[in-house]
């Protein structure tokens, strides 16, 4: 196809628009977090929680795995912290309905641990339902702390 002058500079006209945009919406996609989000088939909370962290933000891809259990080995959960699904954000394990501010404070904190969780499925965790007064603990575990802290309280005690 050969191009008469006027239809070269309208493309490039075009080409040169989109990339201009392109190229801010590419960072911003870059800019989004990536959680990788391993969960039982049959499970409905862990969908829930993966909306929550679309709508908070962050780049969600989530697998089905068969056998929960091997994925929580293999990213090191400890027995006691254990819940229905199990991420990987940058480096670090999330287990469990964690609160996204505190993913968010993990991100901006960068602890020496290996992992945080919301061990059990509390009731007003994110995914969980709505309850204001919920009051549950985020647990840290690995790295240089070593065993279980408490990184987050969640409502009032």
């Amino acid at each position: 196809m050969i191009l008469d002058r006027r239809m070269f500079f309208r493309r490039a006209a075009a080409a040169s628009i989109l990339g201009a945009v392109g190229a801010p919406l590419a960072a911003l996609a870059a800019d989004r977090p990536l959680l990788d989000i391993a969960r039982d088939p049959t499970c409905g909370c862990c969908s829930a929680w993966a909306d929550l962290a679309r709508e908070a933000g962050y780049d969600v891809r989530m697998r089905n795995a068969d056998d929960m259990a091997a994925v929580k080995e293999a990213a090191g959960v400890p027995d006691n912290l254990r819940a229905c699904h199990t991420a990987r954000l940058d480096g670090y394990v999330i287990e469990g309905h964690v609160p996204f501010e505190v993913m968010s404070r993990l991100l901006a904190e960068r602890p020496d641990i290996a992992g945080i969780s919301v061990p059990g499925m509390p009731e007003g965790s994110p995914g969980m339902g709505s309850d204001p007064s919920a009051r549950f603990d985020v647990i840290a575990w690995g790295g240089t702390a070593g065993g279980a802290t408490v990184y987050h309280r969640a409502g009032t005690r």
